[in-house]
């Protein structure tokens, strides 16, 4: 597994962090547990949950996926071998979509008591609360931190701007700063004039302002589930444009002189922009081919095609 620096952290993470949203829900414990066992073993050590997940599945309410990688830790006696991330601010059940100060504390102690854990290695604020003066939140955040609940913070779904106000009020205060962004992206791009909401796009000013201020981007939703390589899996209306049908030309293209599959190159191009995809799978063989786009190291021709798709 290869690893790289989390912003300004000093602490290395994998390069392939592990979504671990339906593990508890959509994948029962047995097969949870083969998926988390696959990627240890592979030298993986950077697992992806948030307070949420995933409640939206018929028959759960949220919290399923915090409570299962508890459950594996303790089985396995792992705690010290990984990295965990978790998050706060979306809705479910009786918890509104919000980040007041007293939402973020009680949410984390819940996170605890589920992840049976002292402390969360990465916490994030899940979306932007517009309504709630960031001061509030980065304070609450910094709480956690001081307190040893949390040893780390980033954001997501949040815009450049907004995460430069946040670096400016925890820089001025002496707080904790966010140190990572998690943002929806992958190899398409969005069609003009379209958003995702409540989700947000990574754009070229996010791109830039991540680079300029050493922070790490993570992307979600990198493979689109599934709509690269299935035909039962459509994009979403929002990627539907020409330029995106050049660009899975080349994509194509690229994954046939490599022999690599094309969510391999898509997972290649955002490595070696210095990205962490989240990856996650329904069973061992998706983890499988997921791990194996490590082997893969794609060419500047290759790259600088894969870039420049589409924009001409």
């Amino acid at each position: 597994m290869k690893t790289q620096k989390l912003g300004q952290t000093n602490i290395d993470v994998s390069s392939l962090c592990l979504g671990a949203m339906y593990l508890g829900t959509r994948n029962d414990l047995a097969s949870s547990y083969r998926l988390l066992d696959q990627y240890l073993d592979a030298g993986g050590q950077f697992i992806d949950s948030a307070n949420i997940y995933a409640h939206w599945v018929s028959g759960y309410q949220g919290g399923e996926s915090e409570a299962l990688l508890g459950k594996w830790m303790r089985e396995r006696g792992n705690r010290a071998q990984v990295f965990i991330a978790s998050k706060v601010g979306f809705e479910y059940m009786d918890v509104p979509r919000r980040l007041r100060a007293a939402d973020i504390e009680a949410e984390c102690n819940k996170s605890l008591q589920r992840l049976g854990i002292d402390t969360i290695d990465l916490y994030y604020a899940h979306v932007d609360d517009r309504q709630t003066p960031l001061e509030e939140s980065l304070e609450a955040f910094n709480r956690l931190v001081q307190a040893g609940k949390v040893r780390f913070i980033g954001a997501s779904n949040y815009l450049a701007w907004r995460l430069e106000q946040a670096r400016w009020i925890s820089q001025t205060n002496d707080w904790a700063q966010y140190c990572c962004i998690q943002q929806h992206y992958t190899y398409l791009r969005l069609r003009p004039g379209t958003n995702v909401d409540p989700q947000k796009m990574v754009n070229d000013d996010l791109l830039d302002y991540c680079d300029q201020m050493k922070i790490t981007l993570l992307g979600y939703s990198v493979l689109q589930a599934g709509a690269y390589t299935r035909q039962d899996r459509s994009f979403r209306r929002e990627f539907l444009m020409p330029d995106n049908d050049k660009r899975l030309e080349v994509l194509r293209a690229v994954a046939s002189e490599t022999g690599a599959t094309v969510n391999q190159v898509i997972l290649c191009w955002m490595l070696q922009h210095g990205i962490i995809p989240l990856i996650a799978a329904s069973d061992e063989s998706q983890l499988g081919e997921n791990l194996g786009a490590l082997k893969f190291e794609l060419t500047a021709d290759q790259m600088d095609r894969l870039n420049a798709a589409g924009t001409q």
